[in-house]
């Protein structure tokens, strides 16, 4: 894989604004993110990995935005939630930039 696969992604900071229950969905949580010039929809698959996913809120993370849009559970997702672990089988936790940064920012 060269350099041209990694910068196909476009990876921003964004603020988690809101955290909220998909009813219909026993792993989706729905994710206000707020990007400075506009907010977006994200769907993410923390309901089961944290004990109050609502304690991402207020937190700067990475997400990929280049994305197309994909309805799961009756909601649109415009995004993915960039995490670390998933991949790996081990919990989860938020890719975050060291100190906070404008959203929008871009990663790489």
């Amino acid at each position: 894989m060269g350099i041209a696969a990694l910068e196909a992604l476009d990876i921003r900071v964004g603020t988690i604004e809101r955290v909220e229950e998909i009813p219909r969905s026993d792993k989706l949580m729905k994710l206000t993110v707020n990007f400075g010039d506009h907010r977006r929809t994200i769907l993410a698959r923390i309901k089961k990995e944290r004990e109050n996913p609502r304690e991402i809120e207020g937190h700067q993370a990475l997400f990929v935005v280049n994305l197309e849009p994909r309805k799961m559970a009756g909601e649109l997702s415009q995004g993915m939630l960039f995490d670390i672990g998933y991949a790996d089988g081990i919990l989860p936790v938020l890719s975050v930039p060291e100190r906070s940064v404008p959203n929008g920012t871009r990663a790489g």
